[in-house]
């Protein structure tokens, strides 16, 4: 494979990192990692990367109108991989306006930027440039009460703040696609999983409680289901889709790996047990607390499209990629204790209405 130069932004986030990862070890491409190293971001989930030659990092915000334009001038990309967001639905709830100002305006500034850079390449470079835009299945909405998959025609219906501004941007990048021709691709997934994950979100929050012997809280009463997805493989995916997908596509993303949240904390508690057995079952650390304001039911994604088109099949089971995670937690104690004596101490978020 010709070798490439990709511009990777929010390359310092959990999903992001992993791309970046992955593009450095196991392939020949360039990665410029624009991130503007909010509290989700973390450039000690890049220590073994950084020194690479190429690897090069930016610190910017993709609203940056300027500095957007100066980056694509100054690296000559040849494909923008998107993930720079704000990404946390109980964040949403309290404050919606970073996620209007990042997901919506953000995804337009650098829509422009790209626009403008694109257009003035050869033929042959036109021909060749991606911007590959990653979303959410959170995007489609709720399946409550069917047994039906999202699959890429599924109509939006987004329920929280977060996932209307993921679904505005998903319109964006289509939009420019049909309207200036730009040369898209959109990707949506579901729950990721895995190392280095930030520690708000339900896996690690209940993992690191767990070992701390705090309570593990279940919204409502657990039965909420999602479809989990090792964050490995879905930057594996990532890349084929950059790489070799087709321009204008949607590909769903999924783990073919539907889980209860209570059973997800259970697993959890379970492997804990596992390697470090105390007296109690973890499970005891179980406390059910109010529900999220319009918490969807379940989600589950039809990922037959790629692995049609594509030839992309997830590697880790449910099962197989917990117990890498609760290992690399246990593990890697400093990486995510310098998180909770910084941005964020496990409190509650979410919780206005």
């Amino acid at each position: 494979m010709t070798s490439k130069t990709f511009l990777v932004t929010g390359g310092a986030g959990f999903i992001g990192s992993a791309v970046v990862r992955e593009l450095i070890d196991n392939t020949s491409h360039t990665v410029i990692n624009v991130d503007k190293l909010t509290y989700a971001g973390n450039l000690e989930s890049l220590v073994n990367v950084q020194d690479n030659s190429r690897y090069h990092f930016v610190q910017a915000d993709i609203c940056d109108a300027e500095k957007m334009a100066q980056v694509f001038a100054h690296f000559n990309p040849d494909v923008v991989m998107h993930l720079a967001a704000e990404s946390h639905v109980d964040r949403s709830i309290d404050g919606p306006a970073d996620f209007i100002q990042t997901n919506i305006l953000g995804t337009y500034t650098l829509l422009e930027a790209a626009r403008t850079y694109w257009s003035a390449l050869s033929t042959e470079q036109k021909s060749q440039f991606r911007f590959h835009h990653i979303s959410t299945d959170e995007v489609y909405g709720d399946l409550h009460g069917t047994d039906d998959l999202f699959t890429e025609t599924t109509p939006y219906s987004p329920s929280s703040p977060y996932s209307a501004s993921k679904a505005s941007s998903d319109h964006l990048v289509r939009a420019w696609q049909r309207t200036f021709g730009l040369p898209t691709l959109v990707t949506n997934c579901s729950n990721n999983y895995g190392p280095y994950h930030f520690p708000e979100k339900l896996i690690p929050l209940v993992i690191i409680n767990a070992l701390e012997g705090k309570p593990l809280p279940v919204y409502g009463d657990g039965q909420q289901v999602r479809d989990w997805l090792f964050v490995e493989d879905h930057a594996r995916a990532l890349i084929k889709v950059a790489t070799e997908g087709k321009v204008g596509e949607t590909y769903n993303i999924g783990g073919h790996n539907e889980q209860t949240n209570l059973h997800v904390v259970e697993s959890i508690c379970d492997l804990i047990d596992e390697f470090l057995p105390i007296e109690h079952s973890r499970r005891d650390l179980i406390t059910f607390v109010k529900d999220r304001p319009g918490h969807d039911v379940r989600y589950a994604i039809d990922a037959s499209k790629i692995a049609r088109e594509l030839g992309w099949e997830p590697q880790e089971t449910f099962a197989s990629g917990l117990r890498k995670t609760v290992i690399w937690y246990l593990e890697n104690r400093q990486w995510w204790q310098r998180v909770r004596d910084g941005s964020y101490a496990g409190e509650r978020l979410g919780v206005h209405s």
